[in-house]
C-alpha cells in the first residue's frame, strides 16, 4: 500500500495495485454521508482493432462494442438485472461508454459494503447468449435512431468526421444499426477476457471509511478465478495524418436556428502524464480567455444578437488525440465564424496581458477547488485521468506552475487555420 498526501489541497490518496492487477484507489472523505465508487476499463469505442488475450493475430470488432458490452454487464445469470440489487440497498447506480473507457459506478449512504461487494461481482460475471445478445440489439437500435435525430450530437460528430482521417474517434460511440446487429455473444466475451481483466481496470473509492476495512473488503469481493492478463494489450491503430478530412460539413435538420461546431485538430499528440496535464491546463486558460462569458468575444457577439448563451469554446484532450471545440447557435453563423478567426488572429498576434493570464489562472484554481467538493467529479475524472498516467491530486500543483511564456507559446499552436473544421446544421 502507498500513501499519498497533497498538501496544497489537504487531500490523501490510498493506493494498492491487487495480484490480480486491479489498482484500488481511496481517498478519504470525513463527515460526508455518502460514500461513491467507481469500477472502470481501459476500454471504449476506440478499441476496435486489437489481440485477443490467449491468441497472436489481430481481429477488428464490430463498431459500438464497448456500449453494447456495457449494456449486457447488467444481465446476469440468473436473469436478473445488477441495477435492481442496488436499487434494493437503497444506492443510486449508473455506467457509461465514452471513446476511451467504460465506467460502473453507484453511490450509497448506507450498505456500501453490500453495494461495492455487488459491483464487483456483477462485473466480473459476464453472460453472453445469443438469445440475451440478440433482444439487446433491437433496444441499442432504437438508442442509435435516438441519436440520429438529435441534432446537437450529429453537428458534434460531423466536426470529429470533419477533423480526423482514420482515427475511430470519427465512429459513433454506439456504432450503427448495421453494426451492432453483426455483434456476437463470441466477439463480446473476446472483448471482456481482454479489456475486461482487473490488470487493466481501476477502482475508486471515496467517502468516510477506514482504508483496511475497504481493502480487505475488495479483495473478499474479487472473483478467485481471475489472473492478471498474461501479457500487455496489443492495440492496433492507424496513424492519424495532421491534416483535417474535410473543411465542412453541412446537414438540415428539422430546427429553428442553425447550430455548429467549430474544431481545431492538435497534431501534439501521444503524451500522457503531467505533459499531457500541463498542456490541457495552458489550452484550457486560452479558451477561458477567448470564448468564455467574460470575454470580449463573447460580450460581442451576444450584445450583437450573434449568438445566445449556448455559445461554448473548450479543449478536449486524450492520449493519441486531442482538438478545440467552439459550439454555439446563430442565425448568422458566417459572421459567428468571421469575429472568431479575427479574434484568434489577434490574440495570436498581440498575445494575452499578464493581468489577463493571472485572472484566468485564478479562475481556474477557484473552479477546481469547487469542483473537489463533488464526489463525482473526483471519482469519474480520476479513473479517466488514471488512463492517462495523470493523477488528478496534480492538478493544481501543474496549474499553479504554468507561467504566461507557456500560453503564449500554446495560443500559437493550438489554433491552426489549416487545421480546422466546421460542421454547420441549418433548417430545413
Amino acid at each position: 500500500m502507498e500513501k499519498i498526501v497533497n498538501n496544497t489541497i489537504k487531500e490523501e490518496l490510498y493506493h494498492e495495485k491487487l495480484d490480480n492487477g486491479l489498482d484500488v484507489y481511496f481517498m478519504p472523505k470525513r463527515g460526508f454521508m455518502k460514500k461513491y465508487a467507481v469500477l472502470a476499463t481501459d476500454f471504449g469505442s476506440n478499441d476496435l482493432e486489437f489481440i485477443p488475450e490467449g491468441e497472436d493475430k489481430p481481429i477488428r470488432v464490430n463498431e459500438g462494442i464497448a456500449h453494447f458490452l456495457e449494456h449486457k454487464m447488467f444481465e446476469q445469470p440468473d436473469e436478473s438485472n445488477a441495477f435492481d440489487l442496488f436499487s434494493e440497498y437503497g444506492a443510486s447506480a449508473n455506467a457509461f461508454t465514452n471513446f476511451n473507457m467504460t465506467a460502473y459506478l453507484f453511490s450509497a449512504t448506507e450498505n456500501f459494503y453490500e453495494c461495492l461487494n455487488h459491483l464487483i461481482d456483477y462485473v466480473q460475471t459476464p453472460y453472453y447468449t445469443e438469445e440475451n445478445v440478440e433482444k439487446e440489439k433491437g433496444i441499442i437500435a432504437q438508442e442509435i435512431k435516438m441519436y440520429d435525430d438529435d441534432p446537437g450530437w450529429q453537428v458534434y460528430f460531423n466536426c470529429l468526421k470533419a477533423m480526423y482521417k482514420k482515427h475511430n474517434v470519427r465512429i459513433d460511440i454506439a456504432g450503427d444499426v448495421d453494426s451492432i446487429y453483426k455483434i456476437t455473444p463470441e466477439e463480446l466475451y473476446k472483448c471482456y477476457n481482454t479489456f475486461y481483466n482487473p490488470s487493466n481496470m481501476v477502482l475508486f473509492v471515496e467517502g468516510d471509511l477506514e482504508w483496511d476495512e475497504l481493502i480487505e473488503a475488495v479483495k473478499k469481493a474479487n472473483h478467485s478465478d481471475i489472473k492478471a492478463l498474461s501479457k500487455e494489450i496489443v492495440r492496433i491503430k492507424e496513424n492519424e495524418p495532421e491534416d483535417i478530412a474535410e473543411e465542412r460539413i453541412t446537414e438540415k435538420y428539422r430546427i429553428s436556428m442553425p447550430k455548429f461546431n467549430i474544431g481545431y485538430k492538435d497534431v501534439d499528440v501521444n503524451l500522457r502524464g503531467e505533459a499531457l496535464l500541463k498542456k490541457e491546463v495552458e489550452s484550457d486558460i486560452i479558451c477561458d480567455i477567448i470564448f468564455g462569458s467574460a470575454g470580449e468575444l463573447y460580450n460581442e457577439l451576444y450584445m450583437s444578437g450573434l449568438i445566445n448563451d449556448n455559445f461554448y469554446g473548450g479543449f478536449y484532450s486524450e492520449v493519441e488525440y486531442a482538438f478545440t471545440l467552439i459550439s454555439g447557435e446563430s442565425e448568422n453563423p458566417e459572421e459567428v465564424f468571421k469575429k472568431i478567426e479575427q479574434y484568434i488572429e489577434k490574440f495570436q498576434k498581440e498575445g494575452i496581458s499578464e493581468d489577463r493570464f493571472e485572472r484566468a489562472k485564478k479562475k481556474k484554481i477557484g473552479e477546481f477547488l469547487k469542483y473537489m467538493d463533488s464526489m463525482e467529479f473526483i471519482a469519474n475524472n480520476f479513473v479517466s485521468y488514471a488512463f492517462k498516467g495523470v493523477n488528478i491530486l496534480d492538478y493544481l500543483d501543474v496549474l499553479k506552475k504554468v507561467e504566461l511564456e507557456d500560453v503564449q507559446k500554446r495560443l500559437k499552436e493550438q489554433f491552426v487555420k489549416e487545421r480546422r473544421a466546421i460542421s454547420l446544421i441549418e433548417p430545413q
